[in-house]
């Protein structure tokens, strides 16, 4: 640990060093809402707590805690230092190799990458944001170690890859076409069940809840990590944008029939994500809803791909 953070128990105290102007971290939406330093800043955390920070300096440029060697699990900001306390969860690791198989493909202009399982696959997942799943979430693995355990069923996984992530995630018609027929178009050589579930994070989150809800028929099935409720069509603010998704959740006449919802205990979308788990409990939606000591960033939503797949895929559910 740095010498310039100190831990007691849960609580956090971070001594800004030299030409740090600003705190950003985990509780500032990093660069959206900076904190000013005028000495020390103490956090009292969750148990268990993974927490990412870093510094600004006059100029506004981000830089790690020179003391920290503790690189945070961010593929984002190599300049993010982490402070683990005391039993804070790890993400599981795999095995290098997989035993089924991977084919790229496309469909809409947009790369996919295939994962089919050792057995004949009796379900299909479509994942938004596929190359950060497959590379950094290892979400391929995690379904084959699952279905190696028993645990889930064994599952076809199509991870696609946006080319304008901040429109296509937005409610976007595009997107809708994109998954309604540009992907079965692409699959269609390869037989078995079609995609009746849909996943992603932060704004992919908020597009597999939204098509979820246009097209229960189609996904009865979503699980969404940090999805960025604050939004509506035509915003552009994910940190004050209406909860217009939610709204729609409590008004429609058809719903999914399975969600399972995830968040971190240190990130902005908490409040809205709770207010979402609710909605959704008040509509009598069979869900799953989790927090995790951490963050908006990988490592959190590394720690839940497991139980997002048994909440969707799992043995002792009818899925397909």
């Amino acid at each position: 640990m740095s010498r310039m953070v100190e831990v007691r128990g849960r609580r956090v105290r971070i001594t800004p060093p030299a030409g740090a102007r600003w705190l950003i971290s985990d509780y500032t939406a990093w660069k959206h809402d900076p904190l000013p330093l005028a000495g020390q800043v103490e956090y009292e955390l969750p148990r268990g707590a993974y927490f990412e920070y870093a510094f600004l300096d006059a100029a506004g440029r981000p830089f790690a805690d020179p003391d920290n060697p503790e690189r945070a699990d961010n593929p984002w900001y190599d300049y993010a230092r982490a402070v683990r306390l005391p039993g804070a969860p790890q993400p599981p690791e795999y095995p290098g190799e997989l035993l089924g198989a991977v084919e790229r493909m496309s469909a809409g202009g947009r790369r996919l990458l295939v994962y089919e399982p050792p057995e004949e696959p009796q379900a299909c997942l479509l994942v938004f944001d596929g190359v950060a799943y497959y590379r950094l979430g290892k979400l391929a693995h995690a379904a084959e170690g699952l279905w190696l355990d028993g645990r889930v069923v064994p599952l076809r996984i199509v991870f696609s890859e946006p080319r304008q992530r901040e429109l296509e995630y937005r409610f976007d018609p595009g997107l809708e076409r994109l998954v309604l027929d540009e992907v079965p178009a692409a699959l269609s050589g390869l037989g078995g069940p079609a995609c009746s579930a849909v996943w992603g994070a932060s704004l992919g989150g908020l597009a597999a809840l939204w098509l979820a809800l246009e097209h229960p028929d189609v996904f009865p099935a979503v699980a969404a990590q940090s999805p960025a409720l604050l939004a509506e069509p035509g915003g552009k603010d994910a940190h004050s944008d209406p909860e217009w998704l939610r709204d729609r959740y409590q008004e429609a006449a058809r719903l999914p029939r399975r969600l399972s919802i995830q968040a971190g205990l240190l990130e902005w979308l908490l409040p809205p994500v709770r207010r979402f788990a609710a909605a959704i409990a008040e509509r009598g939606v069979v869900h799953e809803y989790r927090e995790y000591p951490s963050g908006h960033n990988w490592h959190s939503w590394r720690l839940g791909i497991e139980a997002g797949l048994v909440d969707l895929f799992g043995t002792d559910l009818e899925v397909g």
